[in-house]
């Protein structure tokens, strides 16, 4: 009777050569399976044996047999044996760049107009890629990343929140979109300080552009008495309400072309330096995947390339191949 050696636990070689043995059923065809030595396979089976305390295998002189506990256990190693081999795919898989899931948060006034140029780059050059898309609200967006809901974020900056680094994308201009006949329709000169007496159409409370957009108007002098009247939740809506001669608001350059071509509207553009926004991707601190998150960012400037955008360098430089925005 084999006694257990209750201070050791098998060690995978000794599991590989049991499974080889009970697969064969025979040591040298075993030990040619899985390219061990025969004695080093007989001495593993034996040493398995000994640390379980049981006879697994019956040797004869011409045969090998499976002992009853032999036959119960097999189909445990072969168990464990392929869930050590499910764990290293895994891991090759997570040392892998861009292959598994990437769970990317995007914010509502950025999700229509950069998405289609996104899955382009995705499914070219990382069809491997599991990318998975949340459009939410900046604020939830980061109780997401925070959480580890999300991994990264393509949004407006600058955010001022600890524990995320940004990595700036591009600046955008913002554009004056006004009713058709109006008279600043059509003018690339519009001096910011027209903004202090328009009837401005902002987005609802909790988007980050209506706060960009108050911040335009801030800056140009406008007092904070003067009415905004909000009463859209997506940009769709927005420009139908100036179409109908509500008012005026403010678009990102990058929404105008979708957003402004079902007619009944006009584009007015600002002076330079126009009012802009900065969009970049943002990830925790430290993140496991920041060397391929900040790869991603290279390649999505290239895929962003032909948008009426100005990139930026992962300082927030001016990126010597930016497309100038603007009026065209």
């Amino acid at each position: 009777m084999v006694t257990a050696n209750r201070g050791k636990q098998p060690s995978l070689a000794q599991l590989r050569a049991f499974a080889a043995v009970a697969e064969h059923l025979h040591f040298r065809d075993a030990a040619a399976a899985i390219g061990m030595s025969q004695p080093a396979l007989s001495g593993a089976v034996s040493a398995l044996e000994e640390t379980l305390g049981v006879q697994l295998v019956e040797r004869t002189t011409r045969k090998v047999l499976l002992s009853p506990a032999g036959e119960r256990l097999a189909a445990r190693t072969k168990v464990v044996l392929d869930a050590v081999g499910e764990l290293m795919e895994e891991a090759a898989a997570v040392r892998a760049p861009f292959t598994g899931v990437l769970r990317l948060g995007v914010i509502p006034t950025v999700a229509p107009y950069l998405l289609p140029n996104v899955l382009r780059l995705v499914h070219g050059t990382y069809p491997r890629l599991d990318l998975q898309v949340h459009e939410e609200q900046t604020s939830s967006l980061l109780e997401g990343l925070a959480a580890g809901r999300l991994d990264l974020l393509l949004l407006a900056v600058p955010l001022g929140v600890p524990g995320v680094t940004e990595i700036p994308l591009f600046d955008e201009d913002f554009v004056l979109v006004v009713p058709e006949g109006h008279p600043l329709a059509d003018r690339r000169d519009i001096p910011r300080d027209e903004l202090r007496e328009l009837p401005l159409l902002l987005l609802d409370e909790g988007h980050c552009l209506r706060d960009q957009a108050l911040d335009v108007c801030r800056e140009a002098g406008r007092d904070e008495q003067t009415p905004v009247t909000t009463t859209a939740a997506g940009l769709a809506t927005l420009v139908q309400l100036v179409a109908g001669g509500l008012g005026v608001t403010l678009l990102p350059r990058t929404a105008v072309e979708v957003e402004t071509g079902r007619g009944g509207l006009a584009n007015g553009w600002f002076a330079e330096p126009a009012p802009a926004r900065r969009i970049a991707l943002a990830m925790r601190s430290g993140a496991a995947r920041q060397d391929e998150f900040e790869e991603f960012a290279r390649s999505l400037r290239g895929a962003l390339a032909s948008l009426p955008v100005r990139l930026r360098t992962p300082d927030g430089d001016a990126a010597r191949d930016a497309v100038p925005g603007g009026a065209g």
